[in-house]
């Protein structure tokens, strides 16, 4: 089962390492730093967002999930 996070949540949770936005990918939340590609575990419901517990992700594996979350293109 896929864990829920309430957008309101998501909107406002950070990578603790990078301050950067973190994206919902599966069980995990990915930050969207291309320079720690850092994930967070979801543990029972509860982002576990302890960088000691963390995992650094290939870059191969990073730029799969930023691509799952790209916003869309405007065509003009």
């Amino acid at each position: 089962m896929t864990p829920s996070i309430e957008p309101w949540l998501l909107s406002i949770l950070v990578c603790p390492e990078s301050r950067a936005p973190l994206v919902l990918e599966g069980d995990w939340l990915y930050s969207t730093d291309p320079k720690t590609r850092r994930r967070y575990a979801i543990v029972e419901g509860i982002p576990d967002l302890l960088i000691d517990e963390s995992e650094v992700v290939s870059e191969q594996e990073f730029e799969r999930v930023m691509a799952l979350h790209a916003a869309p293109k405007v065509k003009e």
